[in-house]
């Protein structure tokens, strides 16, 4: 069971960039998907969280600019983000809880980090 990131890149103040993360391997159920960054210097942070029936919950600097959701039937997760800022520069990492099998269990996973710049 694995989570697969993608989609950062160097974009201008002001644009837009669409991660995805992908969830892989035996996966009955997934509870929270999530997106954290982490900025040079800093801890890592939520950014947004999406639960298995649509409940979304943003950080306070992203609000109103980044939009997260997901697909459980592909077990994808995405994160639009919009009208980007130099301070939303950082390493965004995908998080998900799951569960091999339906009545089991669920535990953490990290996808392996997508880092986004935005600088001119």
């Amino acid at each position: 069971v694995q989570l697969q990131a993608s989609g950062g890149g160097l974009v201008q103040p002001g644009g837009a960039l669409r991660l995805s993360c992908a969830a892989t391997g035996p996966i009955a159920r997934i509870n929270i998907m999530s997106w954290y960054r982490e900025a040079p210097g800093k801890r890592r942070e939520l950014v947004a969280l999406i639960t298995d029936d649509g409940v979304t919950k943003y950080s306070d600097p992203v609000k109103g600019r980044f939009t997260i959701s997901r697909d459980n039937a592909k077990k994808i997760v995405d994160l639009q983000m919009n009208s980007l800022k130099s301070e939303d520069t950082a390493v965004y990492y995908c998080y998900a809880e799951m569960a091999a099998s339906v009545g089991g269990r669920a535990s953490p996973y990290w996808g392996q980090g997508t880092l986004v710049t935005v600088s001119s």
